[in-house]
């Protein structure tokens, strides 16, 4: 009896701190995503910058309809759509 005790409550605690750094992260959002795209823009040369962030723009509303940000070579789901 006691050896089923202490294995629960070892098996609490095991799963207590694996969920911890989940619940400590923030959900990636489509808007921070945009923010980063256009942060890259900025490095680009002046003349393509406007090309740039209306690509990022264009990104923003597709994230926001599906939920999935596709940055040409990369695209991965589940993001809030804000």
């Amino acid at each position: 009896m006691k050896i089923k005790i202490i294995i629960a409550i070892a098996a609490i605690v095991g799963l207590s701190l694996f969920g911890a750094p989940a619940a400590l992260a923030e959900a990636m959002k489509c808007s921070g995503e945009q923010k980063i795209c256009i942060s890259v823009c900025q490095k680009s040369p002046r003349d393509l910058i406007a090309d740039c962030i209306a690509n990022c723009r264009a990104r923003l509303n597709y994230c926001r309809q599906t939920g999935c940000w596709d940055n040409g070579t990369n695209r991965y789901c589940n993001l809030t759509r804000q």
